[in-house]
This record gives structure tokens, C-alpha cells and sequence, in this order.
């Protein structure tokens, strides 16, 4: 194989990236977490790249250079929507470091994703972190770090889709909004997708051969709340091109246009080609936004869209799909999140010990369960009080269940029934978590003496019912013993779970299930991946 790309295999590339975003615009879509017309990100990415199919399939020409010359061309004629525009920029720096070029090698597809990128931000007013901008990034740095070090061009593809899931999975911790609607960013996603056809095309994989494993689970609506459809500044998406540009035009035309419209609206994104702009642009006066552009040549293909009214339209669903109960619950870690969605908890929210969340945070999972009659598992014993708070700020009926611990608000939403009324909803939570005997084991981040203990920085303590009574230096060795001490409290044919945190192999939990299960034969003991930070294990005994 050589250590080449040519144009006939990147214009493959780009066809197969085009059809494999096309079977995943849905998903896609599916993880914007504000719904305003333009943010369907699956579909206008969909669109932009549709555009750049159609140019590159006129395109006769066997080398790199033109082929990515079209998809630059064709992708800023059909750009659509905020993703969809930066996606063009994207292209477009691609497409100028491969001017001249007939072939494509790993110093040259490493300049071209790092061009790319550059351009992508030059062209957004206001960039933010945690969006497709950062993985693009990210992507490029991890790219040209490689090629300095010699790897080839398809090792490079590789690593494009390898560091792009990476950048994926960090988006939520850069962008709050993110990681409360619990999704990765939409227009990252968009983009590593169209990556991954890149790669298919070089392994000759097939797209009806590919299942994306994110599951989404959530639509426009689930991440939408009451709260976020009532509070559109701008209530205008405006796109259009501004054509047959006027003789003096100059870029710091551009630059006094992306300022005026800064100033009247946001969402700002104009990308430049040789002999057109396009504008995108959210505000309150689109006919403003219209007539400074025409100051600088011809507007072209205008569409304006009102966001408020699709927003009245999801409203009205909302509303209509208002449930009788739900639950919200606080988890730290994936694992026990998932095991709260199972149980059917509308909401949750990341929090736990040394991560409490605002009262802002809890209440907005309240809004976001949309039902009459909410409970709220706070699960921890430092946020019960911001549980109660937000409980009085709502304008639901808000019932908060005092659990001090995860696995306490797993017993309690096991016993919840949204179909009981909600003091016996409430009655049935409050006994369930009652009769489960807690217990967590961490390690000691100071010296300290407690409950008749010496505790010694990086001591394994056990903690049952939240307080401290087992320590040693090994994490089996204290996590039996505090076994021991919670069937005590029980019985030893008691129901025993495990979940076990980020810092804990598989193996290990199951060999530690396994050392339970032959102490006491007569209990149930079940172990999960809880994916916690800090705590080995939460255990529970009932």
C-alpha cells in the first residue's frame, strides 16, 4: 500500500463520509440540547456535505487538490445552520493546504486538518470550548503530533478517529450544558462521523455494515425545559449569501459586518469564499441584518426562520406529554446512572460526595422531568438541603426523599410506582431505602482520628450508614470486614449489591463478589459498574 492518498480515494472519502452522516443524522440530532430550527445538527451537516457531494462528483480530475477544492466549494453553497457553516471552514482550510497537490501524504493531511481548524475558528465570533471546534482541535493536534514522529497517512486516520472519540468524550466536562442534558456535542459527533467514513472508504467496509454504538436516548424535547423554550433571546435564524460582491469590497468589510451583526444578534458565523459570503446570524431584525449586508453586494437564497414559533410548537408537546410522577435522581458515575435510567428516573443529575450540585442545577432536572409530581433522590447527605431549596423554588409538587447515599436511592426508586398517588408514592420510597444497610469504601486524604480510629493519609477506610468503621491497607481486606459488619446489621441470607467504581477492574470486583458469595452462601450477592469516582465500592445489604 502506498503511504499516499489520491484523488480518486478521497473523493471516496468524502462520498462515504457524506452517506454514513446521512444514516446517523437522526442520532445525531438527537444531542442538541436547545431546540431552535437551526438545531437539527445531523441534518444541516447532512446538507452542507450533500453540497459538497454534488460539486465533487462533477469533478474529473484525479488529484487531491481539486477534489478537495469542490467539497470546500460545494459544502459553503449548501451550508446550513451554525454546524453546517463551520463545517464548510472546515473544509475550506482543508481544501487551501492541498492546493497544487496531486497526492496526499501524513505531513500534508496533518497541515490540512490543522488549517481546517484554524479557519473554523477564525470564522465563529465567539468560539467556545466543548463544541465541534474543540474536537476538530483536538483532532488536528493529535494528527500533526504523530506525523512529526513518522507516523504514515493511515495510521494518521486512524488516530483521527481514535483522538476525535477521545475529544467526544470530554465535550461535557467543557461545556455545562452538555453534561446536564447527559450527551456528548452534536456537531463533534457530526464530524467524527464523517471521519469514520473516511476510514471505512480506506478499508473498504461497507455503511449498511455500521452501527453506531452512542445511544442517544433522548430527543429534542427530552432535553428541552419549560424554562429553555421561554428564554429565546433572539428570535430569528437568518442565513443567506451575499453575492456579485461590490469592487471595493475588502475583508475588513467582513470584519465591520461580524461587528454590527454582534451587536444586534449572536449565533454570528460568515465564512468567505472568492467571489461570495455566507451569513448566519440569530437576532430580532432580519430585515436589519438584510439591509447592512446589502451594503456590501447582493443577498441571495435568503431563509429566515422563526425560532419561537417551533419553540411554541414543542411547548405545546410538552405540555401534552406532561407526565402524572417522575423522579429525579443524583449519580456519580455513568454506571449508576444508568442503572437509575433503567429504573426509570426522568433526570439526573452528576453530583455525590466532593461534587454537590446548586440548587440551579437540581432544579433545572426538576423542570426537565416534566410531571405534575416530581421526586428527588438527592443521594447524599451534603445536598438534601439544595434538594429541599429547589423543591420550594418549583412550581411543581416536589417531594424530596432524604436518601444519604446511591445505593439508598436505588432501593428508593426500585419501590417507585408512577402510577400510585403521591403520598403513597412516597410512603413506599421512604421504607425501601430504610431498610438498606449502606456502605462506601474509599481511602484517607489526611491524617485523622475517628470513631477510635488511627487514620493515616492513603488508608482503605469502609464507611457504613456514613460512618467510618473499618481501616486497613487493603482494599479487599476492608471491604470484607465492612461486608461482615453490614450482614450483621441484616441477615446472612440478605440481598447484597456491589458496584464498583472508575478505579476498579471488572476482574476484581467480580473476584471480590466471589469471596462474598462463598462467606455467606445463603445471600444473594450481585455485582455492577457503578463507574464512581474516589469510592471503590458502594454496597448495599438488604
Amino acid at each position: 500500500m502506498n503511504n499516499t492518498i489520491g484523488g480518486a480515494l478521497l473523493r471516496e472519502m468524502f462520498l462515504t463520509g457524506a452517506a454514513l452522516l446521512d444514516k446517523n443524522k437522526a442520532l445525531i440530532d438527537s444531542l442538541n440540547v436547545f431546540p431552535v430550527p437551526d438545531g437539527d445538527t445531523g441534518t444541516n451537516m447532512h446538507m452542507t456535505m450533500q453540497g459538497a457531494v454534488k460539486e465533487i462528483r462533477e469533478v474529473k480530475s484525479e488529484n487531491v487538490a481539486d477534489v478537495a477544492a469542490a467539497a470546500s466549494l460545494g459544502s459553503l453553497k449548501g451550508a446550513r445552520g451554525n454546524s453546517g457553516v463551520i463545517l464548510s471552514q472546515i473544509l475550506r482550510g482543508f481544501s487551501r493546504a492541498l492546493a497544487g497537490a496531486e497526492e496526499m501524504d501524513a505531513a500534508l493531511l496533518a497541515q490540512a486538518l490543522k488549517t481546517g481548524t484554524e479557519a473554523a475558528y477564525k470564522a465563529v465570533m465567539k468560539p467556545k470550548e466543548g463544541t465541534m471546534l474543540t474536537v476538530s482541535r483536538m483532532i488536528g493536534e493529535a494528527v500533526e503530533k504523530a506525523a512529526e514522529e513518522g507516523a504514515n497517512v493511515y495510521k494518521l486516520i486512524d488516530l483521527i478517529i481514535e483522538s476525535g472519540e477521545a475529544a467526544l468524550r470530554i465535550t461535557p466536562d467543557l461545556l455545562p450544558v452538555l453534561k446536564e442534558a447527559g450527551v456528548v456535542d452534536s456537531g463533534g459527533k457530526g464530524l467524527v462521523t464523517i471521519f469514520r467514513g473516511f476510514k471505512m472508504a480506506i478499508d473498504g467496509e461497507e455503511i449498511e455494515d455500521y452501527v453506531d454504538d452512542y445511544a442517544a436516548g433522548a430527543s429534542v424535547e427530552d432535553n428541552a425545559s419549560f424554562e429553555d423554550l421561554e428564554d429565546i433571546k433572539f428570535g430569528y435564524c437568518t442565513e443567506f449569501f451575499i453575492i456579485h460582491l461590490d469592487e471595493s469590497f475588502t475583508e475588513a468589510d467582513l470584519d465591520r459586518l461580524r461587528d454590527k451583526l454582534m451587536k444586534i444578534g449572536d449565533s454570528v458565523v460568515i465564512a468567505h469564499d472568492a467571489d461570495f459570503v455566507k451569513v448566519h446570524v440569530h437576532s430580532n431584525c432580519p430585515g436589519k441584518i438584510l439591509q447592512l449586508a446589502l451594503r456590501l453586494g447582493e443577498v441571495d437564497r435568503i431563509k429566515i426562520e422563526n425560532m419561537r414559533e417551533q419553540n411554541r410548537e414543542i411547548l405545546e408537546t410538552l405540555k401534552k406529554n406532561e407526565k402524572e410522577s417522575a423522579m429525579v435522581a443524583v449519580s456519580s458515575g455513568d454506571g449508576i446512572e444508568e442503572v437509575f435510567t433503567s429504573l426509570g428516573v426522568a433526570a439526573s443529575v452528576q453530583g455525590g460526595q466532593t461534587m454537590n450540585p446548586s440548587i440551579e442545577t437540581i432544579g433545572h432536572a426538576i423542570k426537565k422531568a416534566n410531571a405534575r409530581n416530581v421526586f428527588v433522590l438527592p443521594n447524599n447527605s451534603n445536598i438534601i438541603l439544595a434538594a429541599q431549596q429547589a423543591a420550594e423554588l418549583s412550581d411543581r409538587n416536589v417531594i424530596v426523599i432524604p436518601t444519604k447515599a446511591m445505593v439508598q436511592g436505588v432501593a428508593a426508586a426500585i419501590a417507585f410506582d408512577p402510577d400510585a398517588a403521591p403520598e403513597d408514592n412516597e410512603a413506599a420510597m421512604k421504607e425501601a431505602f430504610a431498610n438498606v444497610v449502606s456502605g462506601s469504601v474509599t481511602y484517607a486524604v489526611r491524617d485523622t482520628h475517628v470513631n477510635g480510629n488511627d487514620i493515616h493519609e492513603g488508608n482503605i477506610i469502609g464507611l457504613m450508614n456514613g460512618a467510618i468503621e473499618e481501616v486497613g491497607e487493603s482494599v479487599e481486606t476492608v471491604s470484607l470486614a465492612l461486608v461482615d459488619r453490614m450482614v450483621a446489621e441484616k441477615s446472612e441470607d440478605a440481598i447484597i449489591t456491589v458496584f464498583y467504581g472508575s478505579d476498579v477492574a471488572e476482574e476484581t470486583a467480580n473476584a471480590f463478589a466471589e469471596a462474598v458469595s462463598e462467606k455467606y452462601p445463603d445471600a444473594e450477592c450481585m455485582v455492577q459498574r457503578g463507574g464512581q469516582p474516589l469510592y471503590y465500592y458502594y454496597i448495599s445489604v438488604e
